[in-house]
């Protein structure tokens, strides 16, 4: 038994398999993009190009689908939230993260993409980056030679920065200071 690639835990051969040969339709929107992740990591372009939007068929680049599905080591997919898309919807979106690896490096991509059934059939339209949260700092940044918010008086080059940068409370350090000598 092959665990597929989706996701879902199912037996590939009963979970998107038959999606990939064209023997059974998605149901859902979620269903046509656990398969055309599934495709990716298979490398089945063919798929990948039916499953697009008969209106959007025009820009699709085979050469760099392909490129991109055999070249990259497909580590996981998680589907992070849908809206619409099930079974008697004719719209709906997916929100998903899937890993990577692509020469050497492991990457994440995150989009929404959108999906929209059009005779019956579920189609993916288009997907959209979900641009990395920007880290918002409380508090100033401590530079090398600022003064350590533990409270110890010395410079958090010379204190708390050699521990990883996590400072410890004052009386912690003056504690572990003394055990030091």
């Amino acid at each position: 038994m092959e665990t597929c690639p989706c996701g879902s835990e199912l037996d590939f051969e009963a979970c998107c398999l038959p999606l990939l040969k064209g023997e059974r339709q998605a149901v859902t929107a979620e269903q046509l993009m656990r398969s055309r992740y599934s495709a990716y990591v298979r490398g089945e372009v063919g798929y990948l190009f039916t499953s697009l939007h008969p209106d959007h068929r025009a820009d699709f680049d085979e050469k760099a689908t392909r490129a991109w599905a055999e070249n990259a080591d497909w580590h996981k997919l998680e589907i992070l939230g849908t809206s619409g898309g099930g079974p008697e919807d004719t719209e709906g979106t997916v929100e998903f993260a899937a890993s990577y690896t692509e020469k050497g490096i492991r990457r994440d991509h995150h989009e929404v993409s959108a999906f929209r059934k059009q005779a019956g059939t579920w189609y993916f339209v288009s997907g959209e980056a979900v641009p990395a949260k920007q880290v918002i700092r409380t508090a100033p940044k401590t530079g090398r030679n600022d003064p350590c918010p533990c409270g110890s008086g010395r410079k958090f080059k010379k204190c708390c920065e050699q521990q990883g940068g996590a400072f410890l409370p004052a009386s912690s350090l003056t504690a572990a200071l003394r055990k030091q000598g």
